[in-house]
């Protein structure tokens, strides 16, 4: 006998799978662009730290994929894990604003600000003690911040203002 839930799990779990390899191949374009590392780095992939809004699956797909990218692209090991750990603390806070922020438009833009905050005060010492740059926490903090605010805070809801009006056909389990 089937279980009637399988098929939800299947769909929670491709859709994370595509969402960490949408978040590991935008991080390789902003790679390329000299955009993804460093004291100033503006991820394109941190627009996905958005989609929690639409589904609690964004939340281990946007981690595994900054795990990956960060694997792949040969990042310290201390980037490898508080990286991705920055990015799940900003992905699960985001799903559990984003679940008030269903029928409140005021609320939909505090969305992106866990994840600018969980980065922005996270990855500045990932900087300093992984990296060794010798730039004071506070300037790291704002080089992050600012880039954070960019592609989560910016990009990242214009990504959500053009997924609104399409959300029951891509996450038909939450709307």
């Amino acid at each position: 006998m089937k279980n009637k839930n399988n098929a939800g799990y299947v769909t929670a779990i491709v859709t994370a799978a595509m969402i960490a390899a949408l978040y590991v191949a935008l991080s390789f374009v902003a790679q390329l662009l000299g955009l993804a590392s460093g004291a100033i780095q503006v991820r394109i992939s941190e627009a996905l730290t958005i989609l929690p809004f639409f589904t609690p699956a964004a939340i281990p797909g946007v981690t595994i994929g900054c795990f990956l990218f960060n694997l792949l692209s040969g990042a310290a090991f201390l980037d490898i894990i508080f990286g991705a750990t920055a990015t799940l603390i900003g992905a699960v806070l985001s799903y559990f604003i984003g679940k008030k922020a269903q029928h409140s438009k005021p609320l939909r833009f505090l969305i992106p600000v866990p994840p600018i905050a969980a980065n922005a005060f996270i990855v500045p010492w990932v900087l300093r003690t992984a990296y060794g740059l010798e730039d004071a926490y506070w300037y790291l903090f704002a080089t992050v911040g600012i880039g954070e605010v960019i592609s989560c805070g910016i990009l990242g809801m214009i990504l959500l203002y053009a997924l609104l009006p399409i959300r029951k056909h891509l996450f038909p389990d939450r709307f």
